[in-house]
């Protein structure tokens, strides 16, 4: 009985290992998003209807996201100004989130405001942002996070341009993005329309 109790505390702390070292890697060859907000936008929403975007596990956050973006997203993290894949991007295309895969802002609504930040005027699916209010860090601020993945996106402020004078910043490190050519097969196609002249 002694030896099972002992075999089963040594598989626990090997699987809690292995688990630990996986999250813990400091770098991935590229950003990967889990393998939900990528090929499962094909496979559930092949017609087009609603998406039930689902959040993966901890674990599975833990093994698929960096260690930014699971800080940002997850930790309520802030990534570096200027040092971000997307603050100075200016492709056609979507942004959605990095653990849902639900989208969330357009390229047809960013603008370079400056920050260092990807900021956007708009969202592109209200229904998928949730605003909450912050009190961290000795003000008030109104936080921005996707409402299927409850992921932490960033920060709307007041001092947009116009039409709407809001200013959308954003975290890189929760996004991913997908450009206007690859809308069609990653299951986005809807949102051609936003590019057609």
């Amino acid at each position: 009985m002694r030896f099972c109790t002992y075999s089963v505390h040594f598989l626990l702390y090997a699987t809690v290992a292995v688990s630990t070292t996986l999250g813990g890697c400091a770098q991935q060859p590229e950003r990967s998003a889990p393998a939900s907000a990528v090929a499962a936008p094909q496979q559930r929403h092949a017609s087009d209807t609603w998406r039930n975007y689902v959040k993966p596990s901890k674990d599975e956050l833990r093994k698929t996201l960096t260690t930014m973006q699971y800080n940002v997203t997850q930790e309520d993290g802030t990534e570096p100004p200027f040092r971000n894949e997307y603050h100075d991007n200016k492709k056609e295309g979507i942004y959605v989130d990095i653990v849902s895969g639900e989208p969330l802002f357009s390229s047809v609504d960013k603008y370079d405001s400056g920050t260092g930040w990807p900021s956007f005027t708009r969202p592109l699916e209200p229904a998928n942002i949730v605003e909450k209010e912050d009190r961290s860090w000795f003000q008030t601020r109104t936080e921005v996070r996707s409402r299927h993945g409850d992921s932490h996106l960033g920060h709307v402020f007041n001092d947009g341009p116009k039409p709407t004078g809001l200013r959308y910043c954003m975290n890189s490190a929760s996004l991913r993005f997908f450009p206007k050519e690859n809308l069609e097969k990653e299951g986005y196609g809807q949102y051609l329309k936003l590019f057609q002249k």
